[in-house]
């Protein structure tokens, strides 16, 4: 069964880019929890814990797609060494201000540099798209694949950034992300041989990625999942701290990474037969429905069997939401579309993370597990309204010449071809 995952990396260079980008991606899973940690510790405040996090996540939003859009233009190299060292410089000031105690402004003003973190994910997936452009069945195990590698990210990266922050000092866990963001970025982009080719801006598409409608409802509907992630950190470290085992937080989290990581190894060897678009509105229906469970959790184990089985709906989700990206934008925009769903998640862990540290600050955890409930309403809302513009077939131009179109086909429809 496993012999779908071997086959993907058979083309070279394949295996280090990959492991490139997990290594690039873990600061993503590590920064914001782990800011909500050090700040929590330093000041006790869950409320500006949870407002910095947004910020950073918002800046991530912002500059995320900005990025990537320069990156289809002129390369990954080129772009993402200058992004990183922006990143690198507002990790750092905002940990030397957290620790000396300096005007909450200077917080929010290095979280801001802080936040300019290039999209990694986005950056690897483009990289499989161009070596496995024309064979479907191998791209969707490679996106099974990279989800996998996400939601370990979210496995290790809590656990880890949690439990320096808590057992050595309070800036260790952020420290680190950093560290593995520079280290990441500079390994991904020594890879030459397999970075996708640049498209000159005089063969780009006038606009941008988002005037693809869409694309518009998977950035939507991806902003309401994202309040679900943030406002789950949040609560879940505040849930722990409540109950006197705040180290245990990071095990709990692992927990619903880990059921998003089985998930995706099995839907990676399944050969999905219809649109992504139902089985898209279906996985993000049940991940809201999930949310509900949480509201009567009243101790950790009964919270991290929730967590997990919620969690076992969100790699699919996430696989399916590749699929329709790139049946969904051009070729020459792929790496800015992809990185626009990023962006969705991004501010709405900036809405979620805020929200429901305010919330907790003030009715406390059991009132703060509505927040999540909320947004995953909402996110099936807009999943579900959106639908028919996601199942129609559309086509789109492509980015290798002018008149190229490249038109949506299922899996069927390509077996039959």
């Amino acid at each position: 069964m496993l012999s779908s995952y071997r086959s993907i990396f058979s083309a070279p260079g394949t295996r280090r880019f990959s492991a490139a980008g997990l290594l690039g991606r873990l600061p993503f899973a590590m920064l914001g929890i782990g800011v909500v940690t050090m700040v929590s510790q330093l000041t006790g405040r869950y409320g500006l814990a949870g407002a910095l996090a947004a910020t950073l996540a918002a800046a991530e939003a912002v500059a995320g797609p900005q990025i990537s859009r320069l990156a289809d233009r002129y390369g990954q190299r080129r772009v993402l060494r200058p992004a990183t060292l922006v990143a690198a410089t507002g990790i750092a000031g905002l940990l030397v201000c957290a620790q000396r105690g300096a005007p909450e402004w200077t917080l929010f003003v290095f979280a801001v540099a802080g936040g300019c973190m290039p999209g990694v994910g986005a950056m690897v997936r483009a990289r499989w798209a161009a070596i496995l452009r024309g064979s479907p069945r191998a791209l969707h195990t490679a996106h099974a694949w990279e989800s996998i590698m996400d939601e370990l990210c979210f496995i290790v990266g809590p656990v880890v950034s949690i439990g320096l922050s808590t057992a050595w000092f309070p800036e260790a866990g952020p420290l680190l992300a950093g560290v593995f963001l520079v280290v990441g970025v500079l390994w991904l982009t020594a890879q030459r041989a397999t970075e996708p080719v640049p498209q000159p801006r005089e063969r780009h598409i006038r606009g941008d990625a988002l005037r693809s409608p869409g694309l518009r409802v998977l950035v939507a509907t991806f902003v309401a999942t994202g309040a679900i992630f943030g406002a789950v950190d949040v609560v879940t470290v505040a849930f722990a701290d409540e109950r006197g085992h705040k180290a245990a937080a990071s095990l709990v989290l692992a927990g619903y990474a880990c059921g998003s990581c089985l998930a995706g190894v099995v839907f990676g060897l399944v050969h999905v037969k219809g649109p992504p678009a139902r089985g898209w509105v279906v996985g993000v229906g049940v991940m809201a429905l999930s949310m509900i469970p949480l509201q009567l959790a009243g101790n950790l184990p009964f919270l991290a069997v929730a967590l997990f089985v919620s969690g076992l709906s969100v790699a699919p989700t996430m696989v399916s939401t590749m699929a329709l990206v790139e049946a969904h934008v051009p070729r020459s925009k792929l790496t800015e579309g992809m990185s626009w769903t990023t962006t969705g998640l991004a501010v709405g862990v900036a809405l979620g993370a805020s929200t429901a540290g305010r919330v907790v600050d003030e009715a406390g955890t059991r009132a703060g597990y509505a927040v999540p409930a909320v947004a995953g309403a909402l996110a099936a809302a807009v999943a579900f309204l959106g639908y028919r513009r996601l199942r129609e077939p559309v086509t789109v131009r492509g980015g290798h010449g002018p008149d190229e179109l490249r038109p949506y086909r299922n899996d069927e429809q390509d077996r039959v071809a």
